[in-house]
């Protein structure tokens, strides 16, 4: 995972030099911002935010370790090559899927509709709209004064909180109800700024509506059985 990343990283980031690129908008991931444990819990998650390598390598969390050495190595080629790059982090991703299989990012809420999950854990994640992912690299690229690293997050909810919401929109799904982990309590969403991609007029899609519209395209691509007509008519009174 760690290789490929780093070695397609710098061919990328090479190719774009001898090309004379304009700009390179990077696609990195929250893996690598976030993933500190000395971080103080109180401490607005930013920008100028790193994840610990020694911690990652040690869980053998390999996925944000790659994220990590990956932007790492494309802000040193682009530095050392004369290309003009701009990072995006990235939460996880929902919304409609283009393609008609499923992947990691959707399965996150598909198993809590499914009956898959009977519990939810004690745990908490950042969410955002493939749209605005979407619309903020475009902004990334078309704006001259853009610079740096941005954080591309609407939401930090529990995962009790995630499942509230899928309950109030689909209550015909078999949508756990009771934490995995109930001797401890409730982890803390933590801080986050996405003020740097408003501060370029992204207005972020509410993460109710990413859910909501998530599911949805579950259904159409055939992941999830359609309600009745009825279920449907609760939903939008409720």
């Amino acid at each position: 995972m760690v290789e490929p990343a780093v070695i397609g990283t710098r061919n990328v980031i090479t190719a774009a030099a001898e090309a004379n690129v304009r700009r390179v908008v990077f696609t990195s991931s929250i893996g690598a911002v976030y993933m500190d444990p000395n971080r103080d819990p109180e401490k607005v998650v930013d920008e100028t935010c790193w994840s610990d390598p020694d911690f990652c390598k040690n869980t053998k969390n390999w996925y944000c370790y790659g994220k990590m050495v990956a932007e790492q190595a494309a802000w040193d080629e682009a530095k050392e090559k004369g290309v003009d790059l701009v990072a995006i982090n990235p939460v996880l991703v929902l919304g409609p899927l283009l393609q008609k299989t499923v992947n990691a990012s959707v399965l996150h809420i598909l198993k809590y509709l499914t009956g898959s999950a009977k519990t939810y854990a004690n745990s908490v994640q950042a969410y955002v709209h493939v749209k605005d992912v979407a619309l903020a690299h475009i902004l990334l690229f078309e704006t001259p004064s853009a610079s740096g690293r941005y954080l591309c997050a609407e939401s930090v909810l529990h995962r009790g909180e995630v499942v509230e919401i899928l309950a109030k929109f689909f209550p015909e799904y078999p949508i756990p109800t009771k934490c995995s982990d109930e001797t401890k309590p409730r982890v803390k969403p933590y801080k986050f700024s996405n003020q740097k991609l408003k501060d370029l007029g992204l207005e972020f899609t509410p993460v109710k509506q990413c859910l909501y519209e998530t599911v949805k395209s579950l259904q159409e691509k055939g992941h999830l059985p359609i309600p009745s007509q009825k279920d449907e008519t609760i939903r939008i009174q409720s």
